[in-house]
This record gives structure tokens, sequence and C-alpha cells, in this order.
């Protein structure tokens, strides 16, 4: 069974970012992954802020990045970049905390304006945490994204088959992957 850990890099689980965090948990159980979330903005805000390396919470969820050989990075976009919830996290990654892993970037964002944040923002940084493997992301218009109904929330058809893709291409990549990258 594939190990895979999501970092949600939202400031709540009420934002829409929500709704793209449950279609990817749905993707790993469906496909029987082995997953974990972390919820970045429930780790202690002073480790995070203080960059405090020992903190257990911070070790903790180190260590599940540690153990997972598949990463899905979901944030939504501010300024043009991912959130500085999340920034705030991965700078308490061990330097090649990604190596070897197969990394899937999910991004919400209010334009099309900001589709490039993936490639320009998002994966240099993962790049410096030595992820090789980085997939396709998917960039999901928050306006794409519906609240339903109890913490609920309903995808438009277009967002849904472009998480669908990109997720797909998770499936393949564990399924197929070399010794390497392991």
């Amino acid at each position: 069974m594939t190990k895979a850990v999501i970092i949600y890099g939202g400031h709540t689980r009420k934002s829409r970012l929500k709704g793209v965090l449950d279609r990817a948990e749905k993707f790993l159980s469906i496909n029987d992954f082995e997953f974990e979330t972390i919820y970045v903005h429930e780790l202690p805000a002073h480790d995070l802020i203080s960059a405090n390396y020992k903190s257990e919470s911070i070790i903790d969820a180190n260590a599940l990045v540690a153990a997972a050989e598949v990463v899905i990075i979901v944030t939504p976009t501010y300024k043009a970049s991912y959130s500085g919830i999340l920034k705030t996290y991965l700078d308490l990654l061990p330097q090649k905390g990604f190596e070897g892993k197969t990394i899937l970037p999910l991004v919400v964002g209010g334009s099309f304006g900001h589709l490039l944040v993936i490639e320009y923002a998002l994966k240099p940084v993962l790049s410096a945490l030595g992820a090789r493997m980085i997939l396709k992301g998917a960039f999901v218009l928050d306006t794409q994204i519906e609240y339903a109904e109890n913490n609920q929330f309903q995808l438009h058809p277009q967002a849904e088959e472009r998480l669908a893709n990109v997720l797909q291409l998770v499936q393949e990549e564990s399924q197929y992957s070399t010794p390497i990258y392991r």
C-alpha cells in the first residue's frame, strides 16, 4: 500500500480550498492509499513562527512526510504565491525532505492570472527541498468550488475533471515508478 500525506496550507477547514482537499482525500481512499493530512494552521503557531524544529507537533508532522511516498500540497493563492502558512511549515522540513517523493501541487486562486503560481512560486521551493518528481499540478478557480451544506463542497465539472486528471497521475506514478523514487 502506497503511503501519502496531504499538506493543507489553508487557514481554515471551512474555505473553498477544503473542497479540493476533500476531492484529494476521496481519491486516495478509493485507490487504497494509506494517508494522513497535515493541517498546517492547526500546528502550534508559535512553533511555526519561531521555527521550533524541536516541537513535538512539528516532529510528528515531519515524520508523516518522511514516511510518505506521495506528497500532495494543497494551498490557496495569496498575492500571486502560495500561502504564508504553508511556507512557515515548509521551512521546518529537513533540507531534502521531499527527496525521492512524488509531489502533486493543488492550488486554488481567484483568477487565472495566478495560474503560474505553481511553476514560478511553488515548484522552486519544492525543488529546493529535494523534489525531483513534481507532477503537473492543478489550479482551480475559487468560483469553481461552491459550498453545498454541512461543510461539503461542490466542484464545477471543469475543476472536477482537472483534479481527476492530475490525481490519476499520482496513481500511475505510484504503480509504475522505479525503486529510485522509493
